[in-house]
Formats: structure tokens, C-alpha cells, sequence
């Protein structure tokens, strides 16, 4: 398994053009929040709801990515948590609009995923997850790693 450091690395290697980190830190929060948003549209068994009424398989993917994290790094895994805990509170309040929240979460996917293939344009290189799909969970906490080291905090 690699460390952290290792995934950090291997991800910034194809994230190193201004223009691509700008457009990652723009996009990457909506594309996480746009994948929960689909989730918690999905529907949950009765037996799920009986059980736990707030659990949804957005909350089930929050809590799997946090163990996932935690596994890394506990400390930018107990980052994470407020960031996806808030993630889930605008999911739970784009869910009472008018607008059904499967939609808004795929117009939302769409444009911020258009923003990261123009960043990968202006970079010249693919998206790392082409080489391995955790990338995709890696993106957010290579975001999060630059919050922690301009606060000074270890990560």
C-alpha cells in the first residue's frame, strides 16, 4: 500500500500548471459534492430507513471515505470530516428544491468535470485517476494537504 506521501506525490505530478491547480480547486469540491448529490438520490431500502433514518448511500460513501482516509492520515481524515459533514448539508438542502436533486447534481458533474479536462488540456498531462481510480479519492485530500501546510499544521 502506498503512504500518503507517495499518493500526494504521484498526484501533484500531474497537477503542477497554475492554471490546472486553479481550476482543481474550483472544481474539485462541486465534483465531490455533485457524486454525493447522486448518491443520496439513489434509493435506500426500508430496512436502511427504519434503521437510520439519515442514512443514505451518500452518507454510507462519507463515512467508507473517511475510513479510507483515516487509513493515510487521521489527522487530514478528521479535516475531511467537517468539509464532507457540510458537503452533506448542502446536498440535504439542494434535495428541497424544486429541482430534482439527481439533475442538479449531474448539471453540477458535468461543468466542474469540464473544468478538470481543461486543466489537464493546459497541463499536457491525463488525469491521474486514468492510471489508478483512488486517485479520485486522493484529490480531495491533496487539496486539503496545502490547507493543513498553510496553517502549519502536520498532516
Amino acid at each position: 500500500m502506498r503512504s500518503l506521501d507517495q499518493w500526494l506525490t504521484e498526484y501533484g505530478d500531474s497537477h503542477r500548471n497554475p492554471t490546472n491547480k486553479l481550476l482543481h480547486v474550483l472544481c474539485v469540491p462541486p465534483i465531490v459534492l455533485a457524486v454525493l448529490g447522486l448518491l443520496w438520490s439513489l434509493p435506500v431500502p426500508a430496512t436502511i430507513r427504519g434503521f437510520a433514518p439519515v442514512a443514505n448511500w451518500a452518507s454510507l460513501a462519507v463515512l467508507g471515505g473517511l475510513v479510507y482516509y483515516a487509513t493515510l492520515s487521521l489527522r487530514l481524515a478528521l479535516g475531511m470530516l467537517p468539509a464532507l459533514a457540510f458537503g452533506l448539508a448542502i446536498i440535504a438542502a439542494l434535495d428541497r428544491l424544486t429541482v430534482p436533486l439527481w439533475q442538479t447534481s449531474l448539471v453540477i458533474f458535468v461543468i466542474a468535470w469540464v473544468g478538470q479536462f481543461v486543466g489537464h488540456a493546459v497541463e499536457g498531462k491525463r488525469p491521474s485517476f486514468f492510471k489508478d481510480v483512488q486517485f479520485l479519492l486522493i484529490g480531495p485530500l491533496w487539496l486539503l494537504s496545502f490547507v493543513f501546510q498553510k496553517l502549519g499544521l502536520r498532516y
